[in-house]
């Protein structure tokens, strides 16, 4: 506690003492300021991290989250204000600046072919912009918006995400049907060192407050990302390593409290540099009690979490970097069921984390570069707490340490031939896993990979264009005995392939077609090959096979993108194929020993497939209407056509809402049909609507305050969700939750 409390104090000070000094002290003290907002001149929507400048000077800055922009000690008389950014035309404005005195000016920027918004760089190590599977970036004012306890409850009914769900602190992201170590989480592009896709307990080691900007690919990723990113990727950007270097202190201060689970938490982002180097430290807070339901509260359901980070960056002639520090503290518990009273169960993890980053441009053939690396240490325990007659025992019959390290290496070259902007990369990921306790149902793993590809883009037209990978991985994981599994001696080599041709094909302004096909492999995890045993944070008792083979995945993607005025459009389709599939296969059978439900994991030839819709309405005015639907059916091809387990029912969102330009007023409905397509000894589960309300409130002109009031589950309707991993599903979903959010942006 002392720790946290001195790294709180630390940034407050840190804070307090760099908005002291000057924002330029090299230039002459004026106060002639510009304040203001750059907006898209289309749909009014304000632009962030975009660049203006004052022509014929070095002076500059760069939009914040809300937009809102801030040049201070201007020289006086006329000046000639420059927009530029990515997927925007150069914008010009000519003003005149005044001795003390403050303009306000909005700016409004014409988009291009290309939005700011739709570069999403962790589907492509060229950032062109071209889209080859249906993929989504959440930043700004829309990120913002969200102010859920996890990434799972905050991406949850998107398009093709959906929410695997064990309490809140634990709950992660579902990518069309597939969850867990097939849907990998990248922390800026590299993998985090956690454990939080090994199985429904364990949690993403981040608070959702930390992140910037987060980016979704929907489908196969193993060209660029290896074994694990099977189903999609999605990677969490902080910003811990500055990226923007302009004079002066610039930051965010959040507070969020939900009715939900008595929940409060606070966030802090600070900021300090000049023009060539930046300091950033960021720290939050989360606590939360018991989560409520229509029925009552679901006891030991409790989190608290201690986020904080410190980063330093810098540029140079030719490139730009730098580092991080991070540690995560959470202590979360874990639905126990109606039928265990006196029973508490808690995870308790700790983290840190040291980021690395090098953004290099040279001349010649490769000229442009990243370097990047992760390195990780982490330790969970899974606490029981029993009290009989009185009497409170605790134990840790369980626990996890693990040290991992994630680097990357990408080099970009320039066109040649045929080809234009392409890339070739090595990928370094190694972790060794401790398993111990009592109750530990697996051995330990140390694992050692490393991949190498190519990624290439061949424009045949000015329209229409090809793209082609592939990779190759080399994985080496041998499991490493504890006091269970005290005679293991087990160890597995392979070689892969994955591969991917992909086609983008623009024929008219604002329509784009993309599609890929790709083989994709993922290796067995050490839980799926040995586990033999109760697992107490999952409440199941899991057994392996050591026989399991690696799964293949081929598959197709395919969708079309239509933007024009104030339409947008997006359908999607996927159908994929696999051979060796692992199943997390329910028996029928309880452990008499625990009293947890048997699974097992049996591997098959199975077949994922579905798709989905998206509509949205701008028309000028700030009224605004989206329409969402998806789908996903699930079988396996072996056993008949049986369905698979904890795939997502039909789901469908219905979105209205209107911007005053000071603030915003909306509603939503997000609906599930009834899932009857369950596996054998799966339990169906019915549909539902839920309907929720959100009111916004820009305090004033700069946009630099921002006030949020939602309410989610208004009507407080009695559901299930059939992701939960809750035993037999048998306690309902929270009910009627009142948010209230403030941020303040400088």
């Amino acid at each position: 506690m002392m720790f946290k409390i001195s790294i709180l104090l630390f940034i407050l000070i840190f804070a307090s003492f760099s908005s002291l000094a000057d924002v330029d002290q090299t230039r002459p003290a004026t106060d002639a300021n510009i304040f203001g907002h750059i907006l898209d001149a289309q749909t009014g929507e304000h632009i962030p991290f975009i660049n203006i400048l004052v022509e014929g000077t070095t002076i500059g800055a760069i939009t914040d989250v809300t937009g809102h922009y801030k040049l201070t000690n201007l020289p006086a008389g006329q000046l000639v204000l420059v927009v530029k950014g990515m997927g925007f035309e150069t914008y010009r404005k000519t003003v005149n600046a005044e001795a003390n005195r403050t303009l306000i000016i909005d700016l409004k920027v014409t988009s291009t072919a290309i939005a700011l918004d739709e570069i999403v760089l962790t589907a492509s190590p060229t950032a062109r912009g071209f889209r080859y599977q249906p993929d989504k970036v959440f930043l700004g004012e829309r990120l913002q918006r969200r102010a859920e306890a996890s990434f799972g409850e905050m991406l949850n009914g998107e398009p093709g995400l959906a929410m695997r769900s064990l309490g809140s602190a634990p709950a992660r992201p579902v990518i069309r049907g597939l969850d867990g170590d097939r849907i990998l989480v990248l922390q800026n592009g590299e993998r985090m060192g956690d454990i939080s896709g090994t199985s429904a307990d364990h949690s993403i080691s981040l608070d959702p407050m930390a992140a910037s900007r987060i980016e979704v690919v929907r489908g196969p990723a193993s060209l660029l990302y290896g074994s694990s990113a099977l189903g999609g990727v999605v990677n969490l950007i902080t910003n811990d390593i500055p990226e923007d270097f302009m004079a002066g202190i610039s930051g965010v201060v959040s507070f969020q409290g939900a009715s939900v689970n008595d929940m409060g938490a606070g966030f802090g982002r600070f900021t300090h540099g000049n023009d060539s180097w930046a300091a950033s430290a960021r720290v939050s807070y989360r606590n939360a009690g018991d989560i409520n339901t229509p029925i009552g509260d679901i006891t030991g359901t409790g989190l608290n979490q201690f986020d904080g980070s410190l980063g330093f960056g810098f540029k140079g002639q030719n490139g730009a970097g730098g580092f991080s520090v991070s540690h995560t503290n959470q202590e979360f518990g874990l639905p126990v069921g109606m039928d265990h009273p006196g029973k508490e169960k808690n995870i308790v993890l700790d983290r840190q984390a040291l980021h690395g980053r090098w953004n290099f441009q040279r001349t010649g053939f490769f000229d442009r570069g990243t370097l990047r690396l992760n390195l990780s240490r982490m330790h969970q325990d899974e606490v029981e707490t029993e009290l009989e007659d009185g009497i409170s025992e605790t134990k840790i019959p369980l626990y996890f340490g693990k040290v991992g390290l994630s680097s990357s290496a990408i080099f970009q070259h320039r066109p040649v031939g045929l080809f234009d902007r392409g890339a070739f990369g090595l990928n370094i990921h190694a972790h060794e896993k401790e398993v111990g306790g009592e109750e530990a149902f697996t051995p330990g793993e140390r694992r050692f990979a490393v991949g190498a590809f190519t990624f290439q883009e061949v424009p045949l037209s000015h329209v229409f264009r090809i793209q082609a990978g592939i990779r190759l991985d080399l994985q080496h994981t041998t499991a490493l005995a504890n006091h269970i599994f005290s005679n293991i001696n087990k160890s597995r080599f392979a070689l892969n392939y994955s591969g991917s041709v992909g086609l983008n094909y623009r024929p008219v302004q604002g329509l784009e077609i993309g599609a890929q096909f790709a083989r994709s492999h993922r290796n067995p995890t050490i839980t799926e090959l040995f586990a033999d045993g109760p697992h107490l944070g999952a409440g199941t008792f899991e057994i392996g096979d050591a026989g399991l083979e690696d799964e293949i995945g081929n598959g197709g993607d395919l969708f079309v993108r239509y933007q024009m005025g104030e339409v947008q459009l997006e359908l999607a389709a996927f159908v994929n194929h696999f051979h060796n599939f692992i199943v997390f296969t329910p028996t029928g059978d309880t452990d008499v020993s625990s009293g947890f439900p048997v699974f097992k994991y049996i591997e098959g030839e199975a077949r994922l497939m579905g798709g989905e819709f998206s509509f949205a309405w701008d028309p000028q005015g700030g009224f605004n209407m989206g329409v969402n639907f998806d789908y996903v059916d699930g079988r396996r091809l072996d056993n008949g056509g049986e369905n698979l387990p904890f795939i997502p029912p039909f789901r469908y969102r219905l979105n209205l809402e209107y911007d005053f330009g000071w603030g915003w007023i909306g509603g939503t409905v997000n609906g599930a049909a009834t899932q009857n397509k369950v596996a054998t000894d799966e339990l169906p589960t019915a549909g539902y609507n839920l309907l929720s309300m959100q009111a916004g409130y820009r305090l004033n002109a700069a946009g630099r305050h921002v006030l949020i009031l939602s309410a989610d589950n208004l009507l407080n309707t009695r559901y299930l969700d059939h992701l939960s991993r809750i035993e037999n599903r048998n306690l309902l979903m929270p009910g009627r939750n009142i948010t209230l959010v403030y941020r303040w942006f400088f």
